[in-house]
């Protein structure tokens, strides 16, 4: 007797994953509400607030040096290895191929390229405001410091705003953005914060980061994910476009035949030639080198060129003629 397996959980997270829906009609797309919007007011002027904090040398470029001269690493020294790994998760090639490989999956499994582009579109965004801000102001970093005190701004630096907290904040925020459950969203939304926050103090504990610049890159890839409603329509154009190009030359594929083999037409009749022209002696082959093609045997005699060759189609009606047919439209002599 038989007896019938018991699924195991992973038997039932893929029988789940089969019946999942192509383009699942539950996933709505994130729109720039009016609670949105004050949101990202609220950043844009957290932002700015700290930008003129530095710029001014104020009591927060003070906390900086403060927060230097006490040196975390050499405090917590046991905390070194596991914060060394752990500030990985802020790099933007690694997070990058991980976000990737997980929305790729999950574009293939719902037939749709909006996953991926959403995050072409926010790593384009951080690369372009990001950039520009740490080139713009070239602040140094505390090891590189030149004078206690001193905000070290425009001395060609590229730290501020932390480039690994605000990756961190669009790559694993992005996972919360594209959640297809509010439950979900809340739960992504948590554990990208408690993740970008970890990666931002790890920054301040090596001593790579002023204070400064872990607060400025979270605000940083917050205007990110709070701006990319406003480019949901870009990414829908996109996807419509690829997908159209695809259809396009699939169809092209499908159309696209060999040609079919033409039927041979009637024999051509060749008059043999008048003269004795000359025949071009045949080229010699290599020895050790199989020849190109066969070797074609001819008749004996003289042979022509193809070039030198006349067609000749012969006249009046390919029928054979036979003695006792007559003509049409003559009388016909009686037989015996």
């Amino acid at each position: 007797m038989r007896t019938k397996r018991k699924p195991t959980r992973l038997d039932r997270v893929f029988s789940r994953l089969d019946r999942e829906p192509e383009r699942p009609a539950h996933i709505g797309v994130p729109r720039m509400s009016r609670h949105r919007v004050v949101l990202f007011g609220a950043t844009l002027a957290f932002y700015l607030a700290i930008v003129w904090a530095v710029v001014i040398t104020s009591w927060l470029v003070r906390l900086d040096w403060q927060v230097m001269f006490f040196r975390p690493y050499q405090q917590w020294p046991e905390l070194h290895a596991f914060v060394d790994y752990y500030v990985v998760l802020g790099q933007r090639g690694p997070t990058a191929v991980m976000v990737a490989a997980w929305l790729g999956w999950r574009s293939w499994r719902q037939h749709t390229l909006r996953p991926l582009l959403a995050l072409g579109v926010s790593l384009l965004l951080l690369n372009v405001t990001v950039g520009a801000a740490k080139y713009g102001m070239g602040r140094l970093g505390p090891h590189y410091a030149t004078e206690i005190g001193s905000n070290e701004m425009w001395l060609g630096g590229d730290i501020f705003p932390s480039g690994h907290t605000a990756n961190a904040v669009v790559t694993w925020g992005i996972l919360a953005y594209l959640a297809s459950t509010g439950r979900a969203r809340r739960w992504l939304s948590a554990l990208s914060a408690v993740t970008s926050l970890g990666v931002g103090l790890s920054t301040v504990y090596i001593g790579t980061h002023w204070l400064s610049d872990v607060l400025l890159g979270w605000a940083a890839g917050l205007l990110i994910l709070l701006a990319l409603p406003w480019f949901e329509p870009l990414i829908t154009r996109a996807e419509t476009r690829i997908l159209a190009l695809r259809h396009r030359r699939q169809t092209h594929r499908g159309r696209t035949a060999p040609a079919p083999v033409q039927p041979a037409g009637a024999p051509v009749v060749l008059e043999p030639p008048t003269g004795h022209e000359e025949t071009a002696a045949p080229e010699p082959v290599p020895t050790g080198r199989a020849p190109s093609r066969p070797h074609v045997y001819l008749a004996p005699g003289p042979h022509t060129t193809r070039a030198e060759r006349t067609p000749v189609t012969p006249g009046g009606s390919r029928r054979p003629q036979h003695a006792e047919r007559q003509p049409r439209g003559a009388t016909s002599a009686t037989r015996p």
